[in-house]
């Protein structure tokens, strides 16, 4: 099962990844994990990418597809992937679905997070507190957060027919049991 999360930055995505990676043995692409490590590698890509993410910009398409077509066969051999973080842009998702579609895979379905975003700002401001991740200071976050509502609202229509929304505000086990139950009820 190819399954999308999909969420503005701090809506749980990545909480709910690990669960899923633990409790399904599906394998997560995280865009944002990824990224991070080529930052931390000091590689050449992870140069070009630190300065971006700084700036609350989103990474080009091309660096963020190469990225996810290198883990597939990884997910393939794990049975499934959890995209969280990708696809962005209806440009990626239609990128994802032919690089799928050319592993004769597809996107099963895709939950969608809901979440405030004043309560985001919350969030944010206590895992930069936290952690001290650079991507997640305020300011930059704000941007990010401004970029996935523009950006990726055109992709709600674009998955509607796969498309289970799932209230992101709740406490994790909740939010946890949503997403099992759409992931266990039948397809047709």
């Amino acid at each position: 099962m190819n399954l999308i999360l999909f969420g503005p930055p701090a809506a749980g995505k990545g909480t709910q990844a690990k669960r899923l990676v633990e409790q399904r043995g599906m394998v997560q692409l995280s865009t944002g994990d990824m990224l991070r490590a080529a930052i931390a590698s000091k590689s050449e890509l992870g140069l070009k990418v630190e300065g971006i993410m700084q700036r609350g910009e989103l990474v080009s398409d091309e660096i963020v597809i190469a990225l996810i077509e290198e883990r597939l066969p990884e997910a393939e051999a794990a049975g499934g992937a959890i995209f969280d973080g990708f696809p962005r842009t209806l440009a990626q998702a239609e990128a994802l679905d032919k690089m799928l579609a050319g592993r004769g895979a597809k996107i099963d379905l895709v939950v969608r997070l809901k979440v405030d975003d004043a309560a985001l700002m919350e969030r944010i401001a206590g895992r930069f507190a936290e952690s001290g991740r650079a991507d997640d200071n305020p300011e930059s976050f704000k941007v990010r957060l401004e970029a996935y509502n523009k950006q990726t609202a055109p992709l709600l229509p674009y998955y509607q027919a796969k498309l289970v929304e799932v209230d992101g505000m709740g406490p994790i086990d909740t939010v946890a049991q949503a997403i099992d139950q759409a992931l266990d009820a039948p397809r047709g």
